[in-house]
């Protein structure tokens, strides 16, 4: 299996490359930041992909099918949180978040797309917390609810061609930088990366290859 992971330099990016690789799969980790220190071993890593260019994401695409010879997944992790209120923030979060969230994942999916072939998977990234949008939420739960829809759209076009098109959507993850943004949280109720990148195997597998256009939350304490 070969697998390219957008926002592979990340928490979650690791996790779900190192799941792929210990499957024995072939892994290209994509990130806009140059390659850092400690990504799973045997990863192929590609920085400096500004994966919210149309151009930037061809281009990425066009790198990691040629590092791994072929794509029968992708895996769009790319994204980021902002939390601030409507009233008070900066109308500039909205379209940073819509860059971020979204285009990062439809760009990199309609340059991957000419490069799956039948059987092929695209996992998206999107947000338990985008179902209902709580105080602070608003421009993030847009970004992500987008990308609920940008996957059940894809999958019912792509259905015919034999690619499947799924989310996961995580509560709050239990990452360094969740826990140093909410120092006074308890982490003990959120969900690991492993344990998300588990689904994420599943939802890439021939096991789930009756389920297409699914919005999967992940939310339980998992380690």
């Amino acid at each position: 299996m070969k697998v390219i992971v957008t926002g592979g330099f990340g928490a979650l990016g690791r996790a779900v490359g190192a799941a792929f690789l210990g499957q024995g799969a072939q892994v290209a980790l994509v990130d806009r930041s140059p390659a850092p220190d400690g990504l799973p071993d045997g990863a192929k890593p590609l920085g400096g992909f500004d994966l919210a260019d149309p151009a930037g994401a061809e281009a990425a695409a066009q790198a990691a099918v040629a590092a791994l010879g072929g794509l029968d997944v992708l895996v769009n992790v790319a994204g980021t949180f902002r939390w601030e209120t409507v009233a008070d923030g900066s109308p500039d979060s909205w379209a940073f978040l819509h860059a971020a969230n979204l285009s990062t994942c439809l760009n990199m999916s309609r340059a991957c797309l000419p490069r799956l072939g039948a059987g092929g998977a695209i996992v998206n990234i999107g947000a338990n917390g985008a179902l209902s949008a709580g105080t602070g939420m608003g421009a993030y739960a847009a970004s992500k609810s987008a990308v609920h829809r940008l996957t059940e759209a894809l999958a019912a076009e792509q259905k015919g061609r034999g690619i499947r098109v799924n989310a996961v959507l995580p509560g709050i993850i239990d990452t360094p930088a969740n826990r140093k943004d909410m120092p006074d949280a308890d982490p003990a109720g959120w969900t690991s990366p492993a344990a998300i990148a588990d689904v994420i195997l599943f939802l890439a597998s021939p096991q789930s290859r009756a389920i297409t256009g699914a919005l999967v939350p992940v939310t339980a304490a998992a380690r």
